[in-house]
């Protein structure tokens, strides 16, 4: 079981940064992809950016590369969305989700049913 704890949303201009952080307990942390999705007003979820349980191997959205970037912490059980050059298009409800198996695919990172685990959700509101 893993248990999924979101923080650092809020509220920046357009152009500003944000670094979201999800705090991740239960035993099973270090060997669990993670991925960062995003739901907007009216909008589907979607996966920003994915990263597996060693952090060698990432993904990310066209609407995420080249200004997210996701990391992880094994040793303090954290993943992090650091995000740069926000947009008001960015403005959502930020996700964080675990895999409960090791095993992932590259085709596999940006679907929402590969993930067991989800948090409640932080909200980032870019302004223009």
């Amino acid at each position: 079981q893993v248990q999924l704890v979101e923080s650092g949303g809020g509220l920046v201009q357009a152009g500003g940064s944000l670094r979201l952080s999800c705090a991740a307990s239960g035993r099973t942390f270090s060997s669990a992809a993670m991925g960062w999705f995003r739901q907007g007003p009216g909008k589907e979820r979607e996966c920003v950016a994915a990263i597996n349980w060693s952090g060698s191997s990432t993904y990310y959205a066209d609407s995420a590369k080249g200004r997210f970037t996701i990391s992880r912490n094994n040793a303090k059980n954290m993943v992090y969305l650091q995000m740069n050059s926000l947009k008001p298009e960015d403005t959502a409800v930020y996700y964080c989700a675990a895999r409960r198996r090791t095993n992932i695919t590259i085709h596999q990172y940006p679907i929402s049913d590969t993930y067991d685990y989800w948090g409640q959700g932080t909200q980032v509101n870019v302004s223009s």
